[in-house]
């Protein structure tokens, strides 16, 4: 397939942080029988039984430790790809491969800047590799400078237009307001993925159907979900992107039963929330304050790892809690990060305590690429209407 231009000022590009998994989970399911990657962990350790002076095992621990996280949901294997990828620079200083890979967890732990940084010291090495000008992509689009990380974008995809490429073009198309763009964006990113990758498929899936959905064609949408469940049973972001479908369709029982099975093999304060607010919505308040509970305290503990607050934030705005610690963090926030959604975050937290000219001062922010995103949207409406 031929490179292409992302066409930006035609078309409107934007990301999604492909590169960013945001693994929210508790504990991972038990395994019964060794997967493909934890026969990858096992050669990796076999290799550095080998050879402990060499920088190659630990890189390929590293990078099976973070696929079995995606894989799984449990973030806490990722502690262990930091570690060997610190044993990795240890053995061999400034080696490119473990650059890539702790520029690639910095992203997971939400350390932006941190994560720009090393891929800035990693293109000291060489420019011309794809998946670093991605992680430049994400981390841009996390810091709020779109225009930057549209070109690094264009780069990505100037070098080699794969799935990856385009599921950041579609997101950078999504963010722009562009979501048929967006959705012709990850059709390629589908064609493209490697069908030896089930997760990623799963992945591509999920994200075409969320633009799918973004498009009010919910019956397609939910047939994306029901493929990626297929190739890769009980993916996480699959399950509640069924769950969101289940509601568009009316079909509350359904996604409780949903969420009720994920929390049961996995327990995440996604979930948790999501939960909640079903039960709340079937009138059974007593359970809701359960799953709640569950959430903010499974939450905590995520904003500690990550050092985003944001998914509390917007809890305690939604369910008027909190509130002016909501905003205390929400002006946090925007101090390290400026998207459109840190933005839309601390337009709502100042609105909820009625600071209403300066909500919609940050507000403007939020909505300076044209988003359709609906939860943008609808607190500028709301916002907006007020004097």
């Amino acid at each position: 397939m031929k490179t292409r231009k992302i066409a930006i000022l035609l078309i409107g590009v934007g990301l999604l942080a492909l590169g960013v998994a945001y693994l929210r989970s508790k504990s991972s399911p038990e395994a019964t029988t060794p997967s493909k990657t934890d026969q990858q962990i096992l050669r990796a350790k076999r290799a550095i039984e080998k050879m402990p002076n060499a920088s190659e095992g630990y890189n390929q621990l590293a990078s099976a430790y973070m696929q079995k996280a995606r894989e799984t949901s449990d973030f806490s294997l990722n502690a262990s790809a930091e570690d060997a990828i610190n044993r990795s620079l240890a053995v061999e200083p400034d080696n490119y491969d473990a650059l890539k890979l702790r520029a690639k967890l910095q992203l997971t732990y939400h350390r932006f800047a941190e994560a720009l940084e090393t891929t800035r010291r990693a293109q000291t090495v060489r420019t011309d590799d794809h998946d670093v000008w991605g992680q430049i992509t994400d981390a841009l689009v996390e810091l709020g400078d779109y225009p930057g990380a549209v070109k690094a974008a264009q780069q990505m995809v100037d070098l080699r237009p794969d799935s990856s490429s385009y599921a950041r073009v579609a997101y950078l198309r999504s963010l722009h307001g562009d979501t048929e763009g967006a959705i012709q964006a990850m059709i390629a990113s589908v064609k493209a993925a490697n069908p030896n990758d089930a997760e990623a498929m799963a992945w591509c899936r999920v994200q075409l159907g969320n633009e799918l959905m973004n498009a009010r064609r919910f019956d397609a949408a939910e047939r994306e979900f029901d493929e990626a469940l297929r190739i890769f049973k009980d993916h996480p972001l699959a399950l509640r992107a069924k769950a969101h479908a289940r509601i568009q369709a009316g079909d509350i029982q359904g996604a409780v039963e949903i969420c009720e099975t994920e929390q049961a093999k996995v327990p995440s304060a996604d979930a948790a929330q999501m939960l909640g607010d079903l039960y709340a919505q079937l009138g059974r308040q007593d359970a809701a304050a359960k799953e709640y509970e569950k959430f903010e305290t499974l939450e905590r503990e995520n904003a500690a790892i990550e050092r985003s607050w944001r998914h509390m934030i917007n809890f305690w705005l939604d369910h008027d809690r909190n509130l002016e610690q909501a905003l205390t963090l929400a002006t946090q926030e925007y101090e390290a990060r400026k998207d459109i959604f840190t933005c839309d975050s601390l337009a709502w937290a100042l609105f909820k305590n009625g600071r209403v000219a300066e909500a919609k001062k940050f507000m403007t922010e939020a909505l300076r690429t044209g988003t359709k995103d609906s939860r943008i949207n609808s607190h500028a409406e709301i916002i907006n209407k007020q004097s």
